[in-house]
């Protein structure tokens, strides 16, 4: 008998990303089912995180149902963002959202870019 274990869920939303991502879905210029991330090449770290509405499910998407919201992940990004945290953060000077990132090596000074290892193939079996 072949035991399958569960698959681990790419991406964790923090109570206020959650919220964020509500009320941005709630204002956008026309229904969305959620939110697409992913990571593309650029900034002087190396990658950087993108968010986009998503108005359907790719064929290949990762779908990420939590705390109320859809998030799509990319699935070129999947093993990229595999146990990260998405928080959302407002001060003073900015409001984002925050990718709490295990597999983050470093980051730019000014905190656009990112340097990403692709997390460990034993634990994201597709």
């Amino acid at each position: 008998m072949v035991t399958h274990r569960p698959r681990p869920q790419v991406i964790r939303l923090t109570d206020a990303a959650a919220e964020r991502i509500k009320y941005v879905m709630e204002n956008a210029a026309k229904p969305v089912l959620g939110v697409r991330v992913g990571v593309k090449n650029g900034g002087c770290a190396g990658m950087t995180y993108t968010m986009e509405y998503a108005e359907e499910v790719g064929k290949t998407d990762e779908v990420v149902e939590d705390k109320g919201v859809r998030v799509m992940i990319d699935p070129k990004a999947i093993l990229f963002l595999l146990g990260t945290e998405m928080d959302y953060k407002a001060d003073k000077l900015s409001a984002q959202f925050v990718f709490n990132n295990p597999n983050q090596t470093s980051a730019c000074g000014c905190g656009e870019s990112v340097q990403l290892k692709p997390a460990a193939a034993s634990g994201a079996s597709h």
